[in-house]
């Protein structure tokens, strides 16, 4: 006798730890440009920086579980995605992709602020850079999610590694129960060439 399968969750845990990444630094460097003194505003940036940061690598560490959770599915026996709020709406690639791009350009410009703001020098991981672009191409590929109904209907971006992907459901549940989304940076080697 054969059991019928559930299904699996399109999102396994994580919207509850997602943070406003775009809004949030809009705001505080809203906030940052309000003083006209630039003794002030880098006084604002050097209060502000490490909460860019703690953002920035809690959203990259979301993207990075996506990545790997949907490399788990792809390990799976065909089954329907289970709460897909995506499933059915109408596609627009340009909203679709604006939060990882203002991710892009965020990662791009922060080390100019840290140097004008701070006279500090600060490198972009290059890891980071490509994360982000391979989940740009991860919501690309697959439209938004509008037309996933099972596993099987999901595309990985070129370069995702898959090696030993069917292990990566023990990984996310461990993160989750953390409630720290940042820590998925430090599995980024296991989806990434890094």
């Amino acid at each position: 006798m054969t059991t019928a399968l559930k299904g699996l969750e399109f999102d396994p845990g994580f919207g509850p730890y997602i943070l406003a990444f775009r809004g949030t630094v809009e705001y505080l460097y809203m906030d940052i440009n309000r003083f006209k003194n630039l003794s002030q505003r880098k006084m604002k940036f050097r209060q502000y920086h490490k909460k860019f940061l703690e953002l920035f690598y809690n959203n990259l560490g979301f993207y990075i579980g996506c990545l790997m959770w949907a490399a788990y599915i792809k390990t799976q026996p065909e089954q329907e995605i289970l709460n897909n709020n995506c499933l059915g709406q109408e596609y627009d690639e340009e909203s679709n992709i604006y939060e990882t791009e203002f991710m892009i350009r965020f990662l791009e410009l922060f080390p100019k602020d840290m140097k004008y703001f701070l006279g500090e020098n600060y490198k972009i991981d290059s890891s980071d850079l490509k994360i982000l672009e391979m989940y740009k191409e991860f919501l690309i590929i697959n439209k938004g999610f509008i037309n996933s109904k099972n596993n099987t209907d999901i595309l990985l971006p070129a370069g995702l590694k898959t090696d030993g992907a069917e292990t990566f459901k023990d990984k996310i549940e461990g993160i989750l129960k953390t409630e720290d989304l940042s820590k998925f940076v430090e599995c980024k080697d296991l989806i990434c060439q890094i």
